[in-house]
């Protein structure tokens, strides 16, 4: 049994991990910087509990074999924990759903392969379900050079939102010819026809714009979510007030209002709620193939994802890894209220 610790259990996400692994008899380490809310929780579950600051984390990996970060923003949280793990050869995985995180991770590969240690990002919601997804539409068509995702459905929590706003200012990305490029937020919008309805769609810059290309070797990707015609001129809004958005009084104020004011989805809300998931790819004759994917609530799915990301990490090969190419095109439809639909 793999000895595994969560940095960030505290946190919202965290909190569901830990649960999760308890409903298993699985016995993770908690770690985080509070130590009231931690203490609580350690004491509820019947776990250990290390206390610590992020940066002193390689002097608190002792007896660890994997360690799964769900304290973000991951843009500052990742680096410092990737360089603990592989200073101690612990492998290392995380929920994140930033591209730049992904992209950091995959530079770090050779390093990590020399370390002996696994780079697992993405282990959640973001992005389990898509890139399972991704893999299965490019197994089905080998030559596909166009590959868009959508999915629909969800309410954010505070540790969501915090990293939203983080990014605010970077625009969308997209991948052209095997190349992430910059465009402007809500850069496309279109119909499309999940399993249960025809929603409207705009592109956002996912996570899958990064990890797809290394799961499926596929050049041009784009990643859509569900959005009203509403929320698509919000965001093409922002395009022009980012600026005020992101400068350091604004940013600072709306941080403190979404601790103030966001929660997450409660457990009923979670119960009561699924995801809807679509992919498409295409062939340079332009044959296209098409999927859908149901899964449950996000935070629930990461739970899940995670808890069986970590214990199984220690039998993947070295280096980084997307969560297709670490246990397979199918890993999404071993859970429950998981439903992956391919043409027959």
């Amino acid at each position: 049994m793999t000895t595994w610790m969560c940095y960030g259990a505290n946190g919202y996400t965290g909190r569901l991990i830990a649960q999760e692994a308890c409903t298993r008899g699985l016995k993770p380490i908690l770690a985080g910087r509070n130590r009231q809310e931690l203490e609580a929780l350690g004491k509820e579950l019947d776990l250990e509990v290390r206390v610590f600051d992020l940066a002193d984390m390689k002097d608190n990996l002792g007896g660890v074999q994997a360690m799964l970060l769900a304290a973000g923003p991951f843009v500052h949280t990742s680096a410092l924990a990737v360089d603990a793990c592989l200073s101690r050869g612990v492998h290392y995985l995380d929920i994140t759903g930033e591209i730049e995180v992904y992209e950091a991770l995959h530079a770090r590969d050779a390093e990590a392969k020399t370390k002996g240690c696994v780079l697992l990002p993405g282990v959640g919601f973001d992005v389990v379900p898509s890139d399972c997804l991704a893999a299965s539409l490019a197994a089905a068509m080998p030559d596909a050079t166009d590959l868009q995702l959508a999915f629909s459905g969800g309410q954010l929590s505070k540790g969501t939102t915090k990293t939203m706003l983080e990014h605010i200012g970077d625009g969308g990305a997209v991948r052209r010819n095997g190349r992430i490029e910059q465009v402007p937020l809500a850069y496309e919008s279109k119909s499309i026809t999940f399993h249960d309805k025809t929603r409207g769609c705009v592109t956002i810059p996912w996570g899958d714009v990064s990890t797809a290309y290394y799961s499926t070797g596929i050049p041009n990707i784009r990643v859509f979510t569900g959005a009203n015609k509403s929320r698509v001129r919000q965001m093409k809004a922002m395009r022009y007030l980012a600026p005020i958005v992101t400068s350091k009084l604004v940013h600072k104020r709306l941080l403190a209002m979404v601790d103030a004011k966001v929660k997450g989805p409660d457990a009923d809300t979670r119960a009561a709620s699924k995801t809807e998931l679509w992919g498409q790819v295409e062939n340079a004759s332009g044959k296209t193939l098409q999927a859908t994917l149901t899964v449950p609530e996000g935070y629930t799915l990461t739970a899940i994802c995670s808890v069986s990301a970590a214990e199984r990490v220690a039998s993947v090969a070295p280096g980084f890894q997307t969560p297709s190419l670490a246990f397979g095109a199918g890993f999404i439809s071993e859970f429950s209220g998981c439903t992956l639909r391919m043409p027959s």
